[in-house]
């Protein structure tokens, strides 16, 4: 029973993986699928107990490697004309250490504000996602670029504010001049096919 439970361990969770890809589930699946690659679900105290599919390590590069090669030639279409490769989800604003540090604050662009906000928890168990706008994905680099303005950057998406406020109201005022977001919404159960 170790030995099986080690080997659970040893897996990644197809949230996970999409979350990282910045891609839907949806599309994990179908390529998954594809390439002959099957699945094992488990019980994930981070959702709720839900049965969440996972694979090897050895079968999620296989799905990177297969992701990254559609997206170099442009197929990053199904059959059906969808798109694979999500364009839309929020932009986030995310404050680190709310006690220890409170100007701290990383930024970016995410499919899965939850999954996201996770991941960060890991490293800054505290960790408060304080605001969200509709974004574009192309948008990210324009937004950080507008809201971050004589912040002090400590690394690729994480700075040092004197007001959070400040930069919340900069993220209002830039997307409010964006054209209108509809985020789609993932329906996708973690525990289909």
């Amino acid at each position: 029973m170790l030995n099986d439970e080690l080997i659970l361990l040893e897996r990644i969770a197809l949230p996970d993986l999409a979350d990282e890809l910045q891609c839907h589930k949806q599309t994990l699946f179908k390529i998954a699928k594809r390439l002959g690659i099957t699945f094992i679900k488990r019980r994930d105290p981070d959702r709720r107990n839900q049965l969440v599919a996972t694979v090897t390590n050895e079968d999620a590069l296989r799905i990177r490697a297969e992701l990254l090669l559609r997206t170099r030639i442009g197929d990053v279409q199904n059959g059906d004309g969808e798109l694979l490769v999500a364009d839309t989800g929020v932009f986030y604003l995310i404050q680190l250490e709310p006690s220890h540090d409170p100007g701290r604050i990383k930024l970016g662009f995410t499919t899965d504000i939850d999954g996201r906000l996770r991941k960060h928890r890991c490293s800054a168990p505290f960790a408060q996602s304080l605001k969200t706008w509709p974004c574009r994905r192309h948008w990210e680099r324009a937004a950080i670029d507008c809201v971050t303005f004589g912040l002090e950057q400590l690394h690729t998406e994480i700075f040092r504010a004197g007001s959070i406020e400040e930069v919340a109201t900069r993220g209002d005022s830039f997307f409010a001049i964006m054209p209108i977001v509809r985020i789609e919404a993932d329906d996708s159960c973690s525990t289909e096919e």
